[in-house]
């Protein structure tokens, strides 16, 4: 379990760059930044995984296949589409606020799982979450401009956010249930395979949106955009957070309960907020650091009961 620990770790570490990433190319919409990711993401896997291609598609039945097709549009390009286009009508604060539901929501949807242990005992541990949560949240509502927007495009952005909540929730626990099932793909074969559908399925999508004119061209102001450096950071963060991050949390998920995987989450969060105050190069206000001890110490505590459960939830079933 301290191993799927560490690489839950390893893998917030690199999924964190995709928060700096919109920073880095803010002249591109969210569609050409999810497409140019995946689009990445499909071919370095690809590449990775060509030497032994033909054997790796062979084992594929078409209930892999099918799992494979959900799992690229939920996990990836549906959630991320859903949730830029609520950051867009709703702001950051709205959308933030429903995203940061998502470690509760992964526990919770996979509290009945084999080793997960019943939410009572772990009743402190996500106090402490939820107590983080709500300062971050609290901390982006206090500092954030008003949106601006009338009351029905805010609502649509918050129903999208929502509906990204529930993609990631569900592509998460579904992935790992699968992994625990399938032990005959290794963590690595499984992220090659995911990364390959991802990419095959962005492809068919930007060439839809490519002829309708949703991207490329010049940027919002008319000027040109500078495409070797947007295809750069995408590759880059294709290989770091979506090859290596999606192979170290496949290894997790093998490794921990789907309760606790769902509390590691919230490494993406912190290493986030870590990266956004490198770039920014400023320092945590009060609300922020608080929100940080927090969320470790919850984090902590999980990991804590996981590893030393009581002997009464190990006799009876998750409540």
């Amino acid at each position: 379990m301290w191993y799927g620990i560490l690489c839950g770790l390893l893998a917030g570490a690199f999924w964190g760059t995709i928060f700096v990433m919109p920073r880095w190319l803010a002249e591109f919409s969210p569609m050409e930044l999810a497409l140019g990711r995946y689009l990445a993401y499909g071919l370095i896997t690809l590449l990775l995984l060509a030497p032994r291609l033909n054997g790796l598609l062979g084992r594929l039945t078409r209930d892999d296949c099918k799992v494979l097709l959900r799992h690229a549009l939920a996990g990836n390009i549906v959630y991320y589409l859903l949730l830029s286009t609520g950051v867009q009508l709703a702001g950051v604060a709205a959308a933030s606020l429903i995203i940061g539901l998502l470690p509760l929501s992964v526990t919770l949807l996979g509290r009945r799982d084999h080793g997960a242990l019943p939410l009572r005992h772990l009743a402190w541990p996500l106090a402490l979450v939820v107590a983080g949560i709500a300062c971050i949240n609290i901390d982006v509502f206090t500092h954030a401009n008003g949106s601006g927007q009338p009351w029905p495009i805010v609502a649509l952005g918050m129903l999208c956010a929502f509906g990204a909540l529930l993609c990631w929730t569900w592509y998460a626990v579904d992935n790992a249930r699968f992994l625990k099932r399938n032990p005959h793909y290794s963590g690595a074969e499984w992220s090659g395979l995911y990364g390959l559908s991802t990419g095959v399925v962005a492809l068919a999508l930007a060439v839809v949106v490519y002829a309708c004119g949703g991207v490329g061209g010049a940027g919002r102001d008319g000027l040109a955009r500078d495409w070797w450096h947007f295809w750069g950071v995408v590759t880059m963060v294709a290989l770091g957070a979506s090859v290596v991050g999606n192979q170290l949390w496949n290894i997790a998920c093998r490794r921990v309960p789907v309760t606790l995987s769902g509390q590691l989450l919230l490494f993406e969060i912190l290493f986030g907020l870590l990266y956004g105050f490198i770039y920014l190069r400023q320092t945590p206000r009060p609300l922020e650091l608080a929100a940080i001890v927090l969320l470790i110490a919850g984090v902590a505590g999980s990991v804590w009961r996981h590893a030393r459960p009581p002997a009464a939830a190990l006799q009876a079933p998750p409540a």
